[in-house]
């Protein structure tokens, strides 16, 4: 053991060391009083998080359903896109003539790395924060599919677009407890400042993340 991680497990124990033998989490009341519902309408929260994801540096536009293929192929088309990761459940209809899938059947390291980027849907989205969270549910496949290439084209319907970060956590709870699903939170293109207080892009991530909003007929 580091000396670093005994430091931090004496400071666990010293911090619950006055805790009575035998007392359970559900047996200290915690104030919850904050929202845990967006009470705004829908399509200010649909704008609020198109807004709030274009300020990651993340480029995002709404569709209508039926724009949606093209939109598709308009965005891999700027791009070059040519060799396209995506997951194995992925609608076929996404996927561009002249664009390669690497559907994911087992695909290495090495392959998702070279590939030119990946296609996917996502689990939600969080107005409050522009956040998209993804469970590995239908249309997204493992949590390396979106770590690995270096673009990110990310499908979101705008219902499912939550207005706050517990309404995420909400939703997402049965993937996380039950399915034991790890949970992907995305909040523009990876970036760091830790290297001499550079901002860096792409490091443990996508260096470029796209979103498509997909509007519902009424909206």
């Amino acid at each position: 053991m580091s000396a670093a991680k005994a430091e931090i497990l004496e400071r666990i124990r010293e911090a619950l060391k006055d805790v009575p033998e035998g007392e359970t989490p559900e047996a200290v009341p915690v104030p919850r009083d904050y929202l845990t519902a967006d009470p705004g309408p829908p399509h200010e929260r649909i704008e609020r998080f198109i807004e709030r994801v274009a300020e990651y540096r993340a480029a995002v536009r709404r569709v209508a359903p039926a724009e949606l293929p093209a939109a598709i192929a308009s965005a891999l088309a700027a791009r070059g896109i040519r060799r396209l990761v995506v997951p194995v459940d992925l609608p076929d209809d996404w996927i561009p003539p002249g664009v390669e899938p690497l559907r994911d059947r087992g695909l290495t390291n090495e392959q998702l790395e070279t590939s030119d980027g990946v296609l996917t849907g996502c689990a939600l989205g969080i107005a409050q924060t522009g956040t998209i969270a993804l469970d590995g549910g239908p249309g997204q496949g493992r949590r390396a599919l979106t770590l690995l290439p270096d673009y990110h084209l990310c499908i979101i319907r705008d219902d499912q677009v939550v207005g706050l970060v517990p309404e995420a956590v909400a939703r997402l709870h049965e993937a996380a407890s039950r399915l034991r699903r790890p949970i992907t939170w995305i909040s523009g293109p990876s970036a760091t400042s830790d290297i001499e207080l550079s901002r860096v892009e792409g490091v443990h991530g996508p260096r470029t993340l796209e979103v498509l909003v997909v509007a519902s007929p009424e909206g």
